[in-house]
């Protein structure tokens, strides 16, 4: 009788290098409604969820992805601190575009309790805040796929310009992929199929918000300056750290005495 197979766990990457740089010539040419058709219904990327943050111009991917799969799993970091606008403008919008697949992610209760209780976090370590608060409950969450879509465009910010459709996810080591469809759109463009489509907009953004994150840590954006400068204003940080490469997991505590600065 032969022996039976030893049964092993595949821990390998699930996409490498050059799986990117194949997918990234054969879909060189597509249309972003194409590279969503392939990734959410033909499946070349496996198990996949978007990321939206639900602001200023998330209403277009979510709007091509109503009309290919409205039931896709949408992730939403509830970060306990977003504007209230913000979550109006979530629920809005999933009613307007039908969608089915939003699923509310939350930090973890005991890990606030231990690491911010207070809440104020963001004032004197934003990065660790961030890190409780998006990057861990993220991760989590894509433990279960193998490709994320965002809503990441070029002209953002000099961080986000140059950036193909599809990358490798490096924030682990899993080997996921990261999908950019709306990376070469411009700002006109955005503007242009909100209108065609008649969208809703966020409320904030005739305010002076181009970019909009958490209310602790946005501010408005005077005219000329890059859309994302309000975030984070006058700290060296212009990610949340859900796009970058081995984001801080270690948090350090309160030091003693210390005094958050506002």
């Amino acid at each position: 009788m032969a022996a039976r197979p030893i049964d092993r766990i595949d821990t390998s990457a699930a996409f490498t290098a050059e799986d990117v740089a194949a997918l990234n010539a054969r879909y060189a040419d597509a249309s972003t409604a194409d590279v969503l058709r392939a990734v959410l219904v033909e499946g070349v990327a496996g198990r996949v969820a978007l990321v939206s943050s639900f602001g200023a111009e998330s209403a277009v991917l979510l709007h091509l992805v109503s009309g290919i799969a409205p039931d896709a799993p949408v992730l939403f970091l509830e970060t306990g601190k977003h504007f209230p606008e913000t979550l109006t403008y979530r629920d809005t919008l999933i009613a307007h575009l039908g969608l089915t697949g939003v699923i509310n992610l939350t930090p973890d209760a005991e890990v606030l309790a231990k690491k911010d209780e207070a809440g104020l976090r963001w004032s004197y370590d934003p990065d660790g805040c961030c890190e409780i608060r998006k990057v861990i409950p993220l991760a989590k969450a894509l433990s279960q796929f193998d490709a994320s879509v965002t809503g990441r465009k070029g002209f953002q910010a000099e961080t986000r310009a140059g950036l193909p459709i599809f990358e490798l996810d490096t924030t682990d080591a899993a080997g996921r992929l990261k999908i950019n469809p709306l990376i070469d759109w411009n700002a006109g463009r955005l503007a242009a199929y909100m209108d065609e489509h008649d969208l809703p907009r966020h409320p904030l953004v005739t305010q002076g918000y181009p970019s909009i994150g958490c209310m602790p840590c946005t501010s408005k954006v005077a005219p000329g300056e890059d859309p994302r400068s309000g975030r984070w204003r006058g700290w060296d940080k212009t990610e949340c750290g859900i796009h970058v490469e081995g984001a801080a997991s270690n948090i350090s505590d309160l030091p003693p005495g210390y005094e958050p600065a506002f």
